[in-house]
């Protein structure tokens, strides 16, 4: 490896490093209370350094807001080579929940993290309209076959978006520790096959 190519390696080695600091940060302590002083302190180095690969939090918070929907999206666009739009769609909420299970702070930063007096559809966070806009078309395809065909597209797919982040939102947050005596893993899937059976019936 050449001198130049290990250079390279390092900076990203050094902003994964940072990411992965800044993540458990902006959990424990929310944005607001982030700074680039107590990331730098999360990994032993200056602020100075932080400073070198990320301008603010801002981009630092963006950044990560962006890889989670690149993961999630990745995930959803696997499901294009299902023919049928209607399993497609229900399949969306399983690798959706189980996106959720298997990446609870990509989650909670991807939804229940606020950056304050920021424009939701600017920057960073115009991905997430590319996960909407993703399944949207899954509904609008549904429709051209006959399901939901009463139905305002966009409405209908905020509905069906809204009911399963419901349930991804209170997994990551914990809240459905004990709830009717039943575990996570059971709520999630069985509650998201009671929502897929009301869809059958649409």
């Amino acid at each position: 490896m050449g001198i130049a190519e290990r250079k390279l390696e390092e900076k990203q080695e050094m902003r994964k490093l940072i990411l992965n600091a800044a993540r458990r940060i902006f959990l424990e302590k929310g944005y607001e209370q982030t700074s680039m002083r107590n990331i730098a302190t999360e990994i032993n180095y200056s602020p100075g350094s932080i400073y070198f690969h990320f301008k603010d939090k801002g981009e630092i918070f963006h950044k990560l807001h962006k890889e989670g929907f690149e993961l999630l999206i990745g995930r959803l666009k696997v499901l294009d080579t299902v023919a049928d739009p209607f399993e497609r769609l229900k399949a969306v909420g399983r690798i959706f929940i189980q996106f959720a299970k298997e990446n609870k702070d990509y989650y909670n930063l991807m939804f229940l993290v606020e950056e304050p007096g920021t424009d939701a559809q600017s920057g960073g966070f115009q991905i997430a309209q590319e996960a909407i806009n993703h399944l949207l078309g899954v509904v609008e395809e549904c429709q051209q076959q006959g399901k939901f065909k009463d139905m305002d597209p966009e409405y209908f797919t905020f509905m069906v978006l809204s009911s399963i982040h419901g349930i991804c939102a209170l997994f990551c947050k914990d809240r459905t520790t004990n709830f009717m005596n039943k575990t996570n893993d059971q709520l999630m899937q069985h509650g998201y096959e009671a929502f897929v059976a009301l869809l059958e019936k649409g």
